[in-house]
C-alpha cells in the first residue's frame, strides 16, 4: 500500500502525485493541513528516517519561527511537538510503502523504491 502525505497547493506534492498517476501507482492521499497528523505517523517516520530528515529548513515556515523556537528542537520529542504545531514545516512530500520511508520527491528514487 502506497500512502502520500503533504498538502495540496505544495509544488512538490503535485509534482510527486502527477508521476504516481502518469506511471499508474494506486495511492492514498493524505491532506495533513486538512485531516491533521498524529504523534503515531510522525514517530513512525522518525524511526524511518530519523527527525532530520523530516523538518524543512529552506522553507517559509521554518525562516518564519522565532529563534529560541528554533534553537529548541534538538531530539526526536522537540521536533515531534514542532511538527504537530507547524505543520508545514514538514519537507513534502512524504511517502509511505510499506515499512519504507521517503521525504521529497525525485522520479528515479519513486521508480527504484515502488518497482521492487
Amino acid at each position: 500500500m502506497i500512502k502520500l502525505f503533504g498538502i495540496p497547493n505544495c509544488d512538490t506534492v503535485k509534482k510527486a502525485r502527477s508521476w504516481l498517476n502518469e506511471n499508474s501507482f494506486e495511492y492514498e492521499w493524505h491532506d495533513f493541513k486538512k485531516q491533521g497528523l498524529s504523534t503515531e505517523q510522525i514517530q513512525t517516520w522518525i524511526n524511518a528516517i530519523g527527525w532530520e530528515a523530516l523538518i524543512n529548513k529552506q522553507g517559509t515556515t521554518w525562516r518564519k519561527l522565532d529563534e529560541v523556537s528554533k534553537q529548541s528542537v534538538v531530539d526526536a520529542d522537540s521536533a515531534i511537538r514542532l511538527m504537530l504545531a507547524n505543520p508545514s514545516i514538514i519537507k513534502r512530500p512524504v511517502l509511505m510503502s510499506g515499512q519504507q520511508v521517503q521525504v521529497g520527491f525525485k522520479p528515479e528514487v519513486y521508480q527504484q523504491l515502488l518497482t521492487r
